[in-house]
């Protein structure tokens, strides 16, 4: 008989991906991280403001580093009137939590 998989396994993270943020200082990561802070958006945008053309690595990215950056999918009718699903990428609260912390750490250090 097969084991219950737990959550962060379910996710393919293990427990020390998801208890705390790591920190980045990759551009791309930085330009992500404060887009996602003013809002949820859909792969594309991500995609503009972070400047990159994989959106869905650049998050597995950070979801390696600690945050969970879940996709949420989303009712929308596209331009052609058809019913699609679009996934919209957001911050939980905890991972505003972990940023937050992170940042504050950031910003001693640099003695600002």
């Amino acid at each position: 008989m097969k084991k219950p998989q737990t959550v962060a396994a379910d996710k393919g993270l293990s427990k020390e991906h998801t208890s705390k943020f790591i920190g980045t200082d990759n551009p791309r990561h930085l330009r992500a991280i404060a887009a996602l802070l003013r809002r949820p958006m859909p792969r594309e945008n991500l995609d503009t403001e972070a400047g990159c053309s994989n959106g869905p690595e650049l998050v597995a990215e950070l979801r390696r580093r600690g945050l969970e950056v879940p996709c949420k999918r989303i009712n929308f009718v596209d331009r052609d009137g058809f019913i699609c699903r679009p996934g919209v990428y957001l911050l939980t609260d905890g991972d505003r939590r972990k940023l937050h912390q992170w940042m504050a750490k950031r910003q001693k250090k640099g003695g600002a």
